[in-house]
């Protein structure tokens, strides 16, 4: 079990720095061998869905705010 948890945060960790576009090229490597595809597909889309919720949260805040109106 204690694998599983970490497979999880280290494909979670491998999404979040590819957000940023910054990665070593031996943890890359490190990654690819261990990490399960359908993992890190899962935690690119939780990702993404959290990044878009900030954004709309963001928006809905600038212009309810009165600062872009």
């Amino acid at each position: 079990m204690p694998q599983r948890k970490n497979t999880w945060w280290r494909s979670f960790k491998a999404v979040a720095w590819s957000f940023f576009g910054v990665r070593r090229a031996s943890d890359y490597e490190q990654d690819v061998s261990q990490l399960k595809p359908q993992h890190v597909i899962v935690a690119g889309l939780l990702a993404a869905a959290l990044f878009v919720a900030l954004l709309v949260l963001l928006v809905r805040w600038v212009v309810g705010s009165g600062v872009a109106g």
